[in-house]
């Protein structure tokens, strides 16, 4: 749009110059043709009926003198007055002359050249011309006034049509001018938005990941060489990208081929280390120690590799939701009862019954267990658990659950990392009971539901974990309810 305006900006200010100077030149020229015209026809008409004029002149002399004048026009436009030493007579008798100026008649005293005025009426515009008569003699040497003057008015209707046609002609051609600019406007910005217009498709096409799109390179212009240079852009990102997809793949399939072949063996040493345990208490110190800490480790690796593997599942895509309508709070007092927290934690839950959704039972257990057990392990006692149902406006309900502790809560250079996989925020305390993937777990877990997970410090001091669910819908469209 810029660009059309633009043209027909230019494309206005172009003709209204143009069509300013043509009319003014066109003007000049008709006036000056017109005003040359009739000062050669007078001239004529005064050398040769001047001679045969008696002097001095009466006033009808005088009269006579300008009414032949007057006649040497076919069209009987001129109007003539004839003046000498203060006697004045017209073509017209009784015509008041009222176009000469005192100008005019000064100019013509004191001047022997004839001069011109156009004067300008209500109703028209007219030429008057005014000269004076000399006498030419044999033993003169110069043109000698005789004191004759001749003063003549005529309508300039035929110029001043020719004017206004002109005028009119301009104001037409300029309509056209301006029809003509916006569609060259439009080609233009066709030719040059187009190119411009499929950079941006093909710019949101690589940022949705089409990553093989490429754009048709037309010319050797500057906007031909823009698409070449995006071309070989999309082409090295495509590649780079390809190849830290391949290499995130191999990763992924070797954690979990680990993970997997490290399942068989742990699972051996596992049952080992439970016979060591149950013979533990007749060993001596030295090897009953040795055999707790590898039952220990052992069970570390075994959580690890259980941790791996749910990870991969995530990376790949094969974690799947098996919701069922269950009742919410009951499902947070088994995961607290199955872990021996019941009398370790405090729970604040609503009634059965009282708040129902569709969920994935084990992934819902396996949320709050890694909070709640997050809490009792780098947290401080006591330690809380929240359920409720959020009151936020719309037609989706949505449940929160809030684990809470009272420790030293999470430092600030910490809270934006506290849900990446490994991270620890104390370097100097790299072995933990933890795995590193517990809160990135419960992050995936919470994600899948199509909720939120956060953490903060709360004011008074200490962590707090928000976990936000939908209530989803049962089959029937329904919202689950008891």
């Amino acid at each position: 749009m810029r660009l059309v305006v633009a043209f027909a900006l230019v494309a206005a200010v172009t003709a209204a110059t143009t069509g300013a100077l043509t009319f003014r030149e066109a003007r000049i020229g008709v006036l000056q043709q017109s005003q040359d015209a009739v000062i050669e026809l007078l001239r004529t008409q005064v050398t040769r009926l001047a001679p045969e004029l008696a002097f001095p002149p009466d006033r009808a002399e005088l009269g006579r003198f300008a009414a032949e004048v007057a006649g040497a026009e076919p069209s009987g436009a001129w109007r003539v007055l004839a003046a000498y030493r203060g006697q004045e007579a017209t073509s017209e008798p009784g015509d008041p002359f009222e176009e000469l100026t005192p100008a005019l008649r000064k100019a013509v005293d004191a001047k022997s050249a004839t001069v011109f005025q156009r004067v300008n009426r209500a109703d028209h515009t007219a030429l008057v011309v005014g000269m004076s008569v000399a006498f030419t003699s044999a033993t003169s040497p110069t043109w000698p006034l005789s004191g004759l003057q001749v003063f003549l008015t005529v309508p300039q209707t035929t110029e001043q049509a020719y004017v206004d046609a002109l005028v009119t002609a301009v104001q037409r051609a300029a309509v056209p001018a301006l029809v003509l600019a916006v569609l060259l406007a439009l080609l233009a910005a066709r030719g040059v938005l187009r190119p411009v217009r499929a950079l941006r498709h093909a710019t949101r096409s690589i940022a949705e990941g089409r990553l093989d799109t490429r754009l048709a390179v037309n010319g050797s212009d500057e906007l031909a060489e823009l698409s070449h240079t995006f071309n070989e852009t999309a082409a090295a990102l495509e590649e780079t990208v390809a190849e830290l997809r391949g290499m995130e793949a191999r990763a992924r399939r070797f954690a979990a081929d680990v993970s997997h072949e490290l399942r068989t063996p742990l699972a051996a040493m596992s049952a080992v280390t439970d016979v060591l345990d149950e013979d533990a208490a007749g060993l001596d110190p030295d090897t009953a120690t040795a055999v707790r800490l590898i039952s220990e480790e052992t069970v570390k690796l075994a959580r690890l590799v259980d941790d791996l593997m749910e990870i991969s599942r995530f990376d790949a895509g094969a974690a799947v939701l098996h919701l069922d309508e269950i009742d919410l709070a009951e499902s947070l007092r088994r995961t607290l009862a199955s872990r021996g927290w019941t009398h370790t934690v405090d729970a604040r839950l609503p009634q059965s019954d009282a708040l129902r959704g569709r969920v994935d039972p084990r992934r819902l257990d396996v949320v709050v267990a890694n909070l709640v057990g997050n809490a009792l392990r780098h947290g401080a006692r006591p330690v809380r658990l929240r359920l409720y149902e959020d009151d936020r406006p719309g037609a989706e309900r949505w449940a929160v659950i809030e684990v809470l502790d009272a420790g030293p809560g999470i430092p600030d250079s910490v809270l934006p990392h506290v849900f990446e996989r490994f991270y620890k925020s104390d370097a100097a305390r790299s072995r933990t009971e933890g795995s590193g993937l517990g809160l990135a777990i419960t992050e995936e877990n919470v994600r899948m539901h199509g909720g939120a997970v956060r953490a903060a410090n709360r004011p008074e001091g200490g962590a707090v974990f928000t976990v936000e669910l939908p209530l989803r819908r049962d089959e029937s469209g329904q919202e689950a309810r008891p």
